[in-house]
């Protein structure tokens, strides 16, 4: 009997400890994550972003001149703001993506879940998915962005978007006519199905086409264009006017054009 009591308080005892110890664990991990908060947003950016770079960065780029290429720079500094920056895959899929396991698990636009088949078709036939030599050749590539807003109108900036190696343009953004303000070089032209210039004679010879795939219908639309079949459109744009239509009339939004 007396052994009996002894196991029971010795029981007691443990799950007493137990329950004392996942406390004091809970408490530990609510102070860590309120710390967390407190610096980090919930994306897991830094919640005070300014120009100043970290100790360790700034004293790594101290030499480098205004305007030159720092090889890392751009990668090191997202990694600095954004402590979850990462670089699961390559820039471009090639013929190695089904090794990429992270992609895999996400539908688009966040990954390629349910695309195996369509990428593949669209790669074995084109074959070339990757910058050109000259470009893969350089140890720093200087890039920039040319967005389509109004805002280069009559900035004469053109000369000095040329002057990146690398110049990326989004959808239809037009160049020919406004290369005073824009430029006339294009490397990249990112855009999906709805955005995309529909003529190919408006495509820059040199430049290289990339697909942006936000929905499973952009890869579909891609191996479309790849093969030659005919282009089944990725949505019904009639069904969105209308529903547009509806929204303008219960004054949810305001139409600013002259009528969808």
């Amino acid at each position: 009997m007396g052994l009996l009591v002894f196991v029971r308080n010795l029981l007691l005892a443990l799950c007493l400890f137990l329950v004392l110890g996942f406390l004091y664990y809970s408490a530990w991990k609510l102070r860590l994550f309120q710390w967390e908060d407190s610096k980090y947003d919930r994306l897991g950016f830094l919640l005070k972003l300014d120009s100043k770079l970290p100790a360790e960065l700034a004293t790594k780029y101290a030499n480098f001149s205004e305007g030159t290429c720092k090889p890392g720079y751009a990668s090191a500094l997202m990694t600095a703001i954004f402590p979850r920056f990462s670089k699961p895959a390559p820039m471009f899929l090639d013929d190695s993506f089904r090794k990429w396991a992270r992609i895999r698990e996400f539908v688009p636009p966040f990954g390629i879940k349910g695309q195996d088949n369509l990428i593949k078709a669209i790669l074995s036939v084109t074959k070339e998915y990757r910058l050109t030599p000259a470009l893969d050749s350089l140890s720093c590539r200087r890039c920039i962005i040319v967005g389509n807003g109004g805002v280069l109108a009559n900035k004469s900036l053109g000369s000095r978007i040329d002057d990146y190696d690398i110049v990326v343009r989004l959808n239809s953004a037009p160049v020919k006519g406004f290369e005073k303000d824009v430029g006339s070089k294009t490397t990249l032209r990112i855009t999906y199905p709805e955005g995309a210039m529909q003529r190919p004679e408006q495509y820059e010879r040199d430049s290289l086409f990339v697909l942006a795939g936000f929905k499973w219908q952009d890869f579909k639309w891609l191996k479309y264009i790849v093969y030659k079949e005919r282009v089944s459109w990725t949505h019904n744009i009639q069904r969105e006017k209308e529903f547009l239509r509806k929204l303008v009339k219960a004054h949810v939004i305001t139409d600013l054009t002259s009528g969808i």
